[in-house]
């Protein structure tokens, strides 16, 4: 008799870190977006009532800004490791969570993606809930493709929102058996808590370019930039 080894589950979370290997600016670091913006002015419901063309200007830019850079290699062993489970080379399922609002996941190849911060290249209606994808310039009197109403906003999470697909991700993290997160600071929740709550029932991984400067909850941490880091861990899953 063959025995059928029940599928392995793993819920990846990637944050910024990921996305700075392309060549993206992160907003957090010492040199990042935030040095040079103001949170409140560009990154609030407050601030976009206050100043919607400021607001959208920088999302501009953003979207402008990403048309110039590609997936590198911790993207595509993502996107291979998903291919690997669908050829029937992995026995798996993978499931990748972002808090990047980029769309270089896809560009690789990525498709079993949620976006829990929302996507740079979606705007969002706040008239008729449409959420079209979007690559050009949005401005305060841009009409809704859907219905043409001058209502449209930049498809993120800002401060002070509750992120996107929560239900859904909490039901992967129940359960899943393996955790990893990649190129994230591990300050931001609720994705700063994903570890404690799975900890009990899946292994942890952290791929991250610092050792952790505290004692981690992790299992496994893995240092180093994350286009070395990634592809190594994909290529050792797949050969065991």
């Amino acid at each position: 008799m063959t025995q059928h080894h029940p599928a392995e589950r793993i819920v990846v979370l990637t944050g910024a870190g990921i996305s700075r290997e392309s060549g993206l600016e992160t907003f957090r670091d010492a040199d990042g977006l935030w040095s040079r913006h103001n949170i409140e002015d560009v990154c609030t419901p407050e601030g976009f009532r206050r100043d919607p063309m400021l607001v959208d200007r920088f999302y501009n830019g953003r979207r402008a800004e990403l048309a110039g850079v590609q997936p590198n290699a911790a993207h595509l062993a993502l996107a291979e490791l998903e291919r690997a489970a669908h050829d029937g080379r992995w026995n798996g399922e993978l499931l990748i969570v972002t808090q990047n609002i980029d769309d270089l996941h896809e560009r690789a190849g990525s498709r079993n993606v949620l976006h829990m911060h929302g996507e740079l290249r979606r705007v969002r209606c706040t008239s008729c809930g449409a959420t079209p994808e979007w690559l050009d310039d949005c401005l305060p009197d841009t009409p809704c493709p859907a219905c043409h109403r001058p209502t449209l906003r930049p498809d993120v999470v800002w401060f002070g929102e509750v992120p996107l697909h929560m239900d859904r991700i909490q039901t992967a993290l129940a359960g899943c058996d393996r955790f990893v997160t990649i190129g994230t600071s591990g300050t931001v929740y609720p994705a700063a808590g994903f570890v404690a709550e799975v900890r009990d029932h899946a292994e942890t991984v952290d791929i991250n370019l610092d050792a952790p400067q505290i004692p981690t909850l992790f299992d496994r941490t893995l240092v180093g930039p994350a286009t070395r880091m990634v592809p190594q861990w994909v290529t050792e899953l797949l050969g065991a």
